[in-house]
């Protein structure tokens, strides 16, 4: 071990920075040596991404979001995660965009808060289709990595994804806290260094809405897509990498 890892503080967030930080080797909760990771967009993905890999766990992502609105925003964000499976050299499944389906599952739940009940007919959809393909193609773990976003309930989305697993004997969902020990600020590490596209809500239009309408309510200006890309032009919130930082520890 280095000097400077040596004498760190351990309540030093720079122990957990991708250079610093030591991963360790996961073993997964049935003993599974693949998984198929539903995921949600490249900087939510890449920290999870890389510690499957440094622990020898055969990944395959699947992109399965028809919640994201408008078409073109959806695919900037796949495209973006391709990206990264690619160089991960990640097997990548491009999952269906039924988003008139999306439209129906979520009827008459257009002005639920978010982190409410429309938040968790839109995971339990996604989630579904993730353990059906992967009951179809051989996998019995799944996982996602809306997990590792602050801005999401945990036990909502492990809650869905215990259900969807439930529908297929023996598959199993893996409830790891993927925030935790540095996770969150990798998270945004990672973003800068990849240079990954920086969206502005969390995918659906109903999102979009509400968060357009908080930001003209505090005197900010509107979401602005396709545009911002971490380390480049884009400016993170800057309580961003302080909630980081926080979240080391969990």
């Amino acid at each position: 071990m280095s000097d400077s890892k040596q004498f760190q503080r351990k309540d030093d967030p720079a122990r957990f920075s991708v250079d610093n930080f030591e991963r360790p080797v996961l073993d997964t909760p049935n003993g599974a040596d693949k998984i198929l990771l539903h995921s949600c967009c490249a900087p939510c993905a890449a920290e999870v991404m890389d510690a499957l890999a440094a622990s020898d766990i055969q990944t395959t992502i699947f992109f399965y979001n028809p919640n994201i609105h408008p078409r073109d925003e959806y695919e900037i964000r796949k495209q973006e995660n391709i990206r990264y499976a690619e160089k991960l050299g990640m097997d990548f499944i491009d999952g269906d965009y039924n988003v008139r389906d999306w439209f129906d599952r979520t009827k008459g739940m257009e002005w639920e808060p978010e982190r409410g009940v429309r938040c968790t007919a839109c995971f339990d959809m996604r989630f579904e289709v993730t353990a059906d393909v992967a009951a179809a193609q051989g996998y019995n773990l799944i996982s996602s990595t809306l997990g590792i976003s602050r801005w999401k309930n945990m036990d909502q989305i492990n809650g869905s994804g215990d259900r969807a697993a439930a529908r297929h004997d023996g598959m199993k969902y893996w409830t790891f806290n993927w925030r935790k020990q540095g996770g969150s600020q990798r998270m945004i590490e990672i973003s800068k260094n990849e240079e990954f596209y920086q969206q502005e809500y969390c995918g659906c239009v109903y999102s979009m809405r509400d968060t357009n309408a908080w930001r003209e309510g505090n005197g900010r200006e509107k979401i602005k897509r396709l545009v911002k890309f971490y380390g480049r032009d884009a400016v993170v919130e800057d309580n961003d990498e302080k909630v980081a930082a926080e979240n080391a520890a969990e």
